[in-house]
């Protein structure tokens, strides 16, 4: 639908995830090089922090802490300034099968995080996941349940809506957050193609047409987000209809993707031929490419 093209800001990465703007640089996480990045706007990249257990989504809490998932230890971690992290909140005992995955922060310190829901890398048949829910001091609990795969995540300006991506679920499901955090109100925000029953692995992961991975909400209440089945970047209206799209370079799919920049019209979107561990952890084939769009970022993150 769209004639924009995506340029690289920068290379050499494994698989990047969690891209975000924050002062005035791009922040990311890259799985198989166990590490945080920032990126400049033209390009410079500088290791923030080491998470060897795999980072994945980021946020910050209210007084500039960076927090980041530890997927496979279950963890939300506190990052300092000098790169030393600390546990944050732990969710081992709460019954996270398969890895943790995305996580948006409230403006308030509370923050959302899916999982995996199973062994995504050995094929294992998929289940549905809760998204958790962890409060500004740590604590755990179950946020809402029966979500397949969640993963990218917004929260409205006003701080009031949790839009949640449901990758293998082909749509977005939208939350009333109260003002302790908890969530209720589960309603389809945007039904982009329809949800498959969840059966075997190939099953399931070949009836998802289309896959909402890493995302960002722009000021008309669209939200941009990386298409994992489909090579792209969709633009997806509330209700679902797909108003825009930009295709990955050949050879590369999207995985995730971000508004910012200083006028917040830059599209950041998170490159690499596949999302298999044995091959991104074995090549630095993932690109970060930007392009320009017409509505700014809204919301967090």
């Amino acid at each position: 639908m769209s004639d924009r093209t995506l340029t690289t800001l920068s290379d050499g990465g494994c698989f990047f995830e969690g891209p975000r703007w924050h002062d005035g640089r791009w922040w990311v996480s890259d799985f198989y090089r166990h590490a945080i990045f920032t990126v400049t706007t033209d390009g410079v990249e500088e290791q923030v922090a080491e998470v060897p257990s795999q980072p994945s989504g980021l946020g910050w809490l209210p007084d500039g802490t960076l927090i980041a998932v530890a997927m496979k230890d279950h963890q939300i971690l506190r990052v300092a300034a000098d790169g030393t992290t600390s546990v944050h909140a732990d969710l081992t005992d709460i019954g996270v099968q398969g890895p943790l995955n995305d996580m948006v922060v409230s403006a308030t310190g509370h923050a959302y995080v899916g999982s995996f829901g199973f062994d995504l890398m050995s094929g294992q048949d998929p289940q549905p996941s809760p998204i958790y829910h962890v409060t500004p001091d740590g604590s755990v609990s179950v946020g809402a349940e029966g979500l397949h795969f969640p993963n990218g995540s917004v929260i409205t300006d006003d701080g009031t809506t949790l839009i949640v991506g449901e990758t293998m679920g082909c749509r977005y499901s939208a939350f009333t957050i109260a003002g302790d955090g908890s969530l209720s109100d589960r309603r389809v925000h945007a039904q982009i193609a329809p949800t498959p029953p969840m059966g075997s692995f190939a099953e399931t992961l070949g009836a998802v047409t289309v896959g909402p991975d890493g995302c960002g909400l722009d000021a008309e209440g669209h939200i941009w987000a990386a298409d994992a089945i489909g090579a792209r970047v969709v633009r997806v209206a509330p209700g679902g209809e797909i108003v825009d799209e930009i295709p990955a370079p050949e050879g590369q799919g999207a995985f995730a993707c971000m508004l910012g920049g200083d006028d917040g019209r830059t599209l950041l979107v998170c490159l690499a031929p596949d999302f298999f561990e044995h091959a991104r952890s074995a090549a630095r084939e993932a690109v970060l490419a930007t392009t320009t769009v017409d509505v700014p970022r809204a919301g967090l993150p």
